[in-house]
């Protein structure tokens, strides 16, 4: 018995590796960026690079159109992308440099965010589900190229339990 596409990349992320690898060799194969492929499919560039890691889910509409952007992704592969990935990591993608400096960045801010995020919103949590993420570039005031990563999350309020709004029984009930 064969296990469903989430059980088998997460038993064997060897496969979701293989999946990744080739998804990328199309890319590179295409010519484009992933802002250009971006533009295409109408998504973010941090959503489409998410699709060629294996970490979003590609969505039908956008199947067709990403095949006439990055031709050489196969069919078999194109079908994988459209099913739910099992999202995760690998812990040591946290050493790499770009990646434990935006770690850093928000762990130093934090404290901050968080404080600003309850201030203009109240009691809550920014979406990571419900959430657009773009990275791009801007010019500092001395010339030099500088970094903007805009995360878009919806606010989620915490809910104080009342007990009266609660709409499934209690396990004492």
């Amino acid at each position: 018995m064969e296990l469903p596409p989430a059980k088998r990349m997460k038993s064997c992320p060897e496969e979701k590796a293989s999946l990744v690898a080739r998804l990328l060799a199309a890319k590179e194969q295409s010519g484009k960026s992933f802002d250009e492929i971006a533009l295409g499919l109408g998504l973010t560039n941090a959503y489409t690079a998410n699709l060629f890691f294996n970490q979003a889910q590609l969505k039908p509409a956008a199947a067709a159109k990403l095949k006439e952007l990055v031709p050489s992704i196969n069919d078999e592969d194109l079908k994988a992308m459209q099913k739910p990935p099992m999202r995760s990591f690998d812990p040591a993608i946290l050493q790499e440099p770009n990646v434990y400096r935006t770690y850093e960045a928000i762990t130093h801010y934090g404290e901050a965010i968080k404080a600003l995020v309850n201030e203009q919103c109240g009691d809550g949590i920014m979406s990571a589900i419900d959430f657009y993420l773009d990275v791009g570039t801007t010019v500092g005031k001395k010339g030099e190229k500088r970094v903007v990563i805009t995360m878009n999350g919806k606010f989620l309020p915490h809910v104080e339990q009342i007990a009266a709004d609660n709409t499934v029984p209690g396990p004492r009930d």
